[in-house]
């Protein structure tokens, strides 16, 4: 069954716990700016707000890719195909959520893959901030209570991303 991350705002601490152990399994370096899950901060204003692939149902990052680099892998998680990624970008432009991101170092598109099943940012978190959740009533609930508080947070509304 298909799964995504569910973010809880009001538990994440901005700690970026998670942006390391992601960077460490992914690219063997505790490096944030090559994480696949970023923590935007306005520290003046107390925000903290995870930045991370929704798995779209109707993804735009994979309909706007000129390669096909950004495709399902056997356990339904939306991934991108470094090997075939050009590096182009429209991938970045096309996600309304800023889920996916060019990688400093390889230049070519990164996102969340949910770490093939065993997400790392969920292990790192202390705070439970971070939950992996199946696709269904509850598990849209989650990630839609957490999309909405993080527009919230920046005071947008998903009205006006989608516009």
């Amino acid at each position: 069954m298909k799964s995504f991350l569910a973010i809880d705002l009001h538990k994440c601490t901005g700690c970026r716990n998670c942006e390391l152990a992601c960077s460490a399994k992914n690219v063997k370096s505790f490096n944030p700016r090559r994480s696949r899950i970023q923590i935007l901060k306005d520290e003046p204003r107390n925000l903290m707000v995870p930045m991370v692939c929704l798995q779209c149902e109707e993804p735009l990052c994979e309909q706007d890719c000129p390669t096909g680099a950004i495709s399902y892998n056997e356990k339904g998680t939306l991934f991108v195909n470094s090997d075939v990624c050009i590096g182009c970008m429209n991938c970045v432009t096309a996600c309304v959520y800023g889920g996916i991101e060019i990688d400093p170092k390889t230049l070519k598109a990164v996102k969340c893959d949910l770490c093939w099943g065993d997400p790392a940012c969920i292990k790192a978190c202390d705070y439970g901030a971070i939950s992996l959740v199946e696709a269904g009533k509850e598990g849209y609930k989650a990630r839609r209570e957490g999309i909405d508080l993080a527009f919230q947070t920046i005071g947008m509304t998903t009205g006006e991303v989608v516009e």
